[in-house]
């Protein structure tokens, strides 16, 4: 894909020359200025009585020819700046773990401080997995009664 924009490049820039050299050679309408210094009088005797109409139409078609390749380079370079992401050369997204930030100063639990954290999160589980203690004026719920004993006679 580069090569064709590279290509299109240059033939956009031999155009836009080609357009520069165009429309200095027509003729000024007071017959004098950039037209004639740049060989407005040699692009009559090269053309004919017809100068005028030839140099136009020239104008017009370079013109678009410019207008249409600077709009291709245009989305050929949208193109690949888009697709360049997916290419081999992109670096891959890894995902990091959050870490908490190093304090100066502090280190790392020990076996015994991770075992005892341990404890009282589990601790803190089990706490918040109790049901909680009925509202005021409310019953208190009855404890369950004791599994029916084998009556002896």
């Amino acid at each position: 894909m580069s090569i064709l924009l590279d290509i299109l490049t240059v033939v956009l820039i031999i155009v836009a020359l080609f357009l520069i050299l165009v429309v200095l050679m027509q003729p000024a309408k007071s017959d004098g200025g950039m037209g004639a210094a740049m060989g407005g009088g040699m692009a009559e005797s090269a053309f004919g009585g017809e100068t005028s109409n030839v140099l136009t139409k020239a104008t017009i078609n370079a013109a678009i020819v410019f207008f249409v390749l600077s709009f291709l380079l245009y989305l050929g370079n949208v193109y690949q700046r888009q697709h360049a992401a997916a290419a081999a050369g992109a670096l891959p997204n890894i995902p990091v773990p959050v870490t908490a930030p190093a304090v100066p100063g502090q280190t790392s639990p020990s076996a015994a401080q991770a075992d005892v954290l341990k404890q009282l999160q589990k601790q803190i589980q089990l706490q918040t997995a109790k049901p909680a203690a009925p509202a005021a004026g409310q019953p208190a719920p009855s404890p369950a009664a004791p599994a029916s004993q084998p009556k002896n006679p």
